[in-house]
């Protein structure tokens, strides 16, 4: 596959107030809600070089094993890009945090051998894209990790989710959108579903529109598919 890189404004994302009460609350969520323990499940036993992309304030990077050898954080936002970089710093395995946005990703194809998710492909502007940017930079075989909220199987929830998203939400949640479907969208983007666990964050207490999630696995089919 052609070695490809990709370019976007280094503040191509700007939610600076969104930005500060998320830095603020993450670690808040991941106390109370359970959140950190979630991220560990997610990331264990990764190894190799591993792309992260709207890596936030680095909560993520406590949680990687020692078995991984780099992680190329991407990142969007200033403010949470600084945290981020001050967080990696203070992580147990190197860190690498850039500015780029998902759906267009400045590394090179099939360099990696994980891309992690998580909580960020609600707001991507594009999901498919990015989906295909994760594709085309994991090697063939390599895995994709995710903890995403979306869709809720309830048709009440789900009906609110819909209309927060056509109004209110993303303009309060720096883009974020409740309903999407992050399993189907996965799947249709050429990932081979690899298992998954439906959850409910927190799990007990008022139900958000943000508390169904997913936390699973797929992975880059070793050869092209078709005749």
């Amino acid at each position: 596959m052609p070695v490809r890189r990709r370019t976007a404004p280094r503040d191509a994302v700007h939610h600076p107030l969104f930005a500060r009460c998320y830095a603020r609350m993450g670690p808040l969520a991941d106390e109370r809600a359970g959140v950190g323990e979630l991220r560990g499940e997610l990331l264990a036993g990764l190894s190799g070089r591993v792309l992260e992309i709207g890596a936030g304030s680095g909560l993520n990077f406590p949680h990687y094993p020692e078995t991984v050898s780099e992680v190329v954080a991407i990142e969007p936002e200033r403010h949470l890009r600084r945290l981020a970089t001050r967080a990696g710093l203070r992580a147990g395995v190197p860190v690498d945090v850039v500015p780029g946005v998902a759906e267009a990703l400045p590394v090179k194809s099939e360099g990696f051998d994980a891309a992690v998710a998580c909580l960020v492909l609600c707001s991507v502007r594009d999901v498919r894209r990015a989906l295909a940017e994760l594709l085309r930079v994991l090697r063939p075989g390599g895995e994709l990790r995710f903890l995403e909220h979306g869709r809720a199987e309830g048709r009440v929830l789900a009906t609110t989710q819909r209309a927060l998203d056509r109004t209110v939400w993303p303009l309060l949640f720096g883009g974020c959108h409740t309903a999407r479907d992050v399993r189907a969208e996965i799947a249709a983007a050429g990932f081979e579903p690899l298992g998954h666990r439906r959850l409910r964050v927190p799990d007990r207490g008022l139900t958000l529109p943000t508390s169904p999630c997913v936390l699973g696995a797929a992975r880059r089919p070793s050869s092209p598919s078709g005749p």
